[in-house]
């Protein structure tokens, strides 16, 4: 059978997770940081369709992100 006390711990922890992420993106677009339209992120328009590839924002996204999470987990000993 479930544990749910580890489930609701888990819930908690990502609904935390997903605030936190959400409490960044809002900080940055209120201090005007360029995510999204940094220089590699693409943008084609055509007729009335536009496509819009945010090449160099997940890359730096992703490089700030694993940085973070070693410096977390070096810092818990694992």
């Amino acid at each position: 059978m479930f544990d749910l006390n580890a489930l609701g711990k888990w819930i908690l922890i990502i609904g935390l997770g997903i605030t936190a992420i959400g409490a960044v993106v809002w900080l940055a677009g209120r201090l005007g940081l360029p995510l999204g339209r940094l220089p590699g992120d693409l943008h084609f328009e055509a007729g009335g369709v536009t496509c819009f590839v945010p090449l160099a924002t997940s890359i730096l996204l992703s490089l700030a992100l694993t940085l973070i999470l070693n410096v977390i987990l070096r810092g818990a000993g694992k």
